[in-house]
């Protein structure tokens, strides 16, 4: 069963203003056993627009949707060819402080897992060891066909390989990895099938109006069940694959706290929600548990 894609929420008029305390987070981390749940609005600061806040991708851009994808050679024409010139920048961006932050967390034994929603990888990057991808991850390709699993670097040689030349200036990147292009911009981009059954490629994301694969979802439930408590990070809490993680946590007696600059459709559940930067909002709260973040996963 597909979700239907919810882009949008109006937040209640009583909803409780965001705070600059840390000190529950810093409380959470100390006694150890947290669960991070993290979003796009961690990936911001590597140069990586988010959905919905200010400046946000929605204000400009339509993700492409699952249904569209598959109906359409004409969508899928046009998202590969502004996914193909956003993987190049894509994949240049690297990890910042809040995903070393994260990672310094899980070396000190602070946190017992992590769940992204994002498809970016930084985490990983960044050091992070078991990251489950809720959204799945940009870097693998997958045939609806025949079900076969690629390289997206693969796949971005087959298509240089097809569309020489192809350089258009994009106007922006989204989250998705998709560049706002323009259909003169897309033009006649050739788009090239499954290698090994002529199938249509599909990036390994769970698409809006997809639904994230049932085991994966149990698999999440699990590690909200294990957990002390949840700590969200930078995500709006707007579509339910990642809310219904919060709504869990709340109705198990844990804690749920946010970081997130704007308010959130999981701040009801929430203990607080700290409307700080990320990247020095974690690196605060390492040093106050005498965690090094460093510059990197070796540090």
């Amino acid at each position: 069963m597909r979700m239907r894609p919810t882009l949008s929420w109006t937040p209640a008029a009583d909803l409780r203003p965001g705070t600059t305390d840390l000190q529950p987070v810093v409380d959470a981390l100390s006694t150890g056993g947290v669960l991070v749940l993290s979003g796009a609005g961690i990936s911001t600061e590597s140069g990586i627009p988010d959905y919905r806040g200010k400046g946000g991708s929605l204000s400009r851009h339509t993700p492409m949707t699952y249904q569209d994808f598959t109906a359409s050679a004409h969508a899928r024409r046009r998202y590969w060819a502004r996914s193909h010139l956003g993987w190049r920048t894509f994949g240049r961006a690297l990890p910042n402080a809040g995903h070393r932050a994260v990672a310094a967390y899980a070396r000190h034994a602070r946190v017992s897992g992590l769940i992204t929603q994002n498809v970016d990888g930084l985490h990983q990057a960044a050091g992070s060891e078991g990251v489950v991808e809720l959204h799945g991850s940009l870097d693998r390709v997958v045939c609806l066909s025949c079900g076969a699993f690629s390289p997206r670097r693969e796949l971005a040689r087959r298509l240089e390989a097809e569309n020489p030349g192809f350089d258009p200036v994009a106007a922006g990147i989204n989250p998705d990895g998709d560049a706002d292009l323009t259909d003169a911009q897309v033009g006649d981009f050739r788009v090239v099938p499954c290698a090994d059954c002529g199938g249509v490629l599909k990036p390994d994301v769970v698409f809006f109006g997809e639904a994230v694969p049932p085991q994966r979802v149990e698999h999440c439930r699990r590690l909200v069940r294990e957990a002390s408590s949840l700590l969200v990070l930078g995500s709006s809490l707007t579509v339910m694959s990642g809310l219904r993680f919060v709504r869990q946590a709340h109705q198990e007696g844990k804690q749920v706290l946010i970081v997130n600059q704007d308010p959130t459709r999981g701040d009801p559940h929430a203990l607080t929600r700290v409307a700080l930067p990320l990247g020095p909002a974690l690196t605060t709260v390492a040093h106050r548990l005498g965690i090094p973040v460093g510059g990197g996963p070796a540090d």
